[in-house]
């Protein structure tokens, strides 16, 4: 049995928490999180997250936006999963869940005690680093009770940038 792995094969190595989207910067957040895990003996998990469609009345509307959101979110997990592979030599855990975001956030964080350290890549956008990187630094308590600590990626910063400073 490994090193990481307890009594019952269950792996008890920390998490690196990436949050999974279209957005560039997020893609950036998952290729530093795949070397900081090879680096850390870390595993990654990638969160992908679904709203909920606003068509309560149009129910038939409702699932078709559903079923299209949640085949958009499995792609886009496999595409990070294929990165942070290639930069951990292992596969990442792959979570889909549909909600608010932050709630969604919250519950993994407070369902999985291995979840250590949540990875964002902050925008480049003039209108900010994002949503998320935003309210984080007006407060940290945003994400509920049980606090991790924040890595934030820029997201003007190039992969060999990243690769210094991830090992």
């Amino acid at each position: 049995m490994s090193e990481a792995s307890n009594e019952n094969g269950d792996d008890d190595r920390i998490k690196f928490l990436v949050i999974a989207s279209a957005a560039p910067e997020a893609r950036l957040a998952a290729f530093f999180a795949g070397r900081r895990a090879r680096r850390s003996n870390a595993r990654v998990a990638l969160l992908a997250i679904v709203e909920p469609p606003e068509f309560g009345h149009w129910a038939t509307v409702a699932e078709t936006m559903r079923a299209e959101a949640h085949e958009k979110a499995e792609g886009i997990l496999r595409e990070f999963a294929a990165e942070v592979k290639a930069q951990s030599g292992e596969d990442p855990e792959e979570i889909v869940r549909e909600g608010v975001m932050v709630d969604e956030i919250r519950k993994l964080i407070d369902e999985d005690p291995a979840m250590s350290i949540l990875v964002l890549g902050a925008s480049t956008e003039s209108s900010g680093p994002g949503p998320l990187v935003s309210a984080l630094a007006k407060n940290p308590a945003y994400l509920g009770a049980r606090r991790i600590p924040v890595t934030v990626v820029p997201g003007e910063m190039t992969r060999d940038e990243l690769r210094r400073l991830a090992g």
